[in-house]
């Protein structure tokens, strides 16, 4: 039987991220600080994300030691957009080294806190278009980062969503009306809905109560699957994660990690490998280069999931083809 997903077992999942799980035996040519270098991480999440283990991974991998050479400490804020700026001021207040934004929002908040700590983000789809950095190539001010794609995948995952689902009829999109990324990326998946004569039901919340209810008490024979919005503020995906465990509704998201916690499938970038790409930007600063000299990188590793545990507890078949062509299953 699935097990049963509620917004606390998502926080109990990212608190998870954080326990260590041991050190290198030392990095060649990596100077031991007077103090760690502190960085502070900004999230609208519950913990600890991939994007967050990833820059841990990353920095220990090339070489630093967690406790002497640096440290993470995170302020997350559990879905509400409000309560970023003060997070990120907080981090400034503490005299932090360094802030991560693992979110559009994040960076947003972090560079009207401050213009003199440097600033790395992961996975905002437009810094340029943001007003984040002048251009990729001279980002200008404080801030650097990585961007991942999303709009651009929008089509290929709703399309992928059908060939896993070949019922799929009616798609429900719930997303936070608040937020100005979203009317860009409703357009994106009503076009591609409408390339593939698919009804997408736009769902647009504004309070936690509203994506709640919009997600857990919908019928399954209302929709044939519900599609992630990029952001997770107001908890959108763990309330998909419950449709998909008590609703026997399929879920698409954009990130492997929710499929490892109980959706059917995703199709973008791994939240660990851009945390990963974004600690050699890290350890760049730390070597004393300036974010306005670090080109912005874009990271194009994409990965298709499915987790066929889930598949099967919804009497899904899966063609073979499209098995096959999946980077990840989850058995």
């Amino acid at each position: 039987m699935m097990k049963r997903y509620s917004a606390r077992f998502i926080v109990i999942l990212f608190l998870g991220l954080w326990v260590s799980q041991g050190l290198p035996a030392g990095g060649v040519g990596v100077a031991e600080p007077h103090r760690p270098y502190q960085i502070g991480v900004l999230t609208t999440s519950w913990g600890p994300t991939p994007w967050v283990a990833g820059l841990r991974e990353g920095l220990l991998a090339l070489g630093y030691h967690e406790g002497r050479q640096f440290e993470i400490g995170v302020r997350f804020t559990q879905g509400e957009l409000a309560a970023l700026p003060v997070a990120a001021r907080e981090l400034v207040q503490l005299g932090v080294d360094l802030i991560f934004a693992d979110s559009d929002h994040a960076a947003k908040a972090a560079q009207l806190a401050t213009t003199h700590i440097p600033i790395v983000f992961a996975g905002v789809g437009d810094p340029v278009g943001m007003g984040l950095i002048q251009s990729f190539a001279w980002p200008g001010g404080n801030m650097t980062g990585v961007t991942t794609l999303n709009l651009e995948l929008a089509p290929k995952r709703l399309e992928l969503f059908r060939e896993i689902v070949p019922s799929l009829q009616r798609v429900l999109f719930p997303y936070d009306a608040t937020e100005a990324y979203a009317e860009a990326e409703v357009q994106a998946y009503r076009d591609a809905a409408r390339r593939l004569g698919i009804v997408l039901v736009e769902q647009p919340v504004r309070t936690l109560e509203e994506a709640q209810a919009a997600l857990t008490q919908i019928r399954k024979d209302a929709v044939h699957g519900i599609l992630k919005p990029r952001h997770s503020s107001l908890n959108i995906p763990g309330f998909m994660l419950e449709a998909t465990a008590q609703r026997g509704i399929p879920t698409m998201f954009d990130h492997t990690w929710y499929v490892e916690q109980g959706g059917l499938a995703s199709y973008g970038a791994d939240g660990r490998a851009v945390g990963r790409q974004a600690a050699r930007l890290v350890e760049k600063i730390l070597k004393g280069t300036k974010p306005a000299e670090i080109p912005v990188e874009v990271n194009s590793e994409l990965e298709f999931a499915i987790n066929l545990k889930v598949a099967q507890v919804l009497e899904l078949t899966i063609a073979p083809e499209v098995v096959f062509r999946a980077d990840r299953l989850l058995r």
